[in-house]
């Protein structure tokens, strides 16, 4: 084998979970083999709304986890300042 792939080759397709410490003679081998990788991208984590039927979009996924992580909140001190900052909305 000359480390080439000849167009009449047929393929199969893998999915593999390679350690880290391992990708770089990983990438090195298939290289030398003649193989084509990709890397899978990770998926975002989404919410679904059953209202629509849709799920919820990145803007609305990036409100909700930074209100999990803290960032972005607002105090009020009582229910009554809390009508009045949605009101002056």
């Amino acid at each position: 084998m000359n480390g080439t792939v000849t167009p009449t080759a047929q393929f199969d397709t893998f999915m593999l979970n390679v350690p880290k410490d391992d990708v770089s003679f990983f990438k090195k081998m298939a290289k030398k083999m003649g193989w084509s990788i990709e890397k899978k991208k990770k998926e975002k984590p989404r919410l679904y709304d059953p209202e629509t039927g849709d799920y919820l979009n990145d803007e609305t996924m990036k409100v909700i986890e930074d209100a999990m992580n803290g960032k972005g909140l607002i105090e009020v001190g009582s229910y009554e300042d809390y009508l009045k900052l949605v009101n002056n909305l």
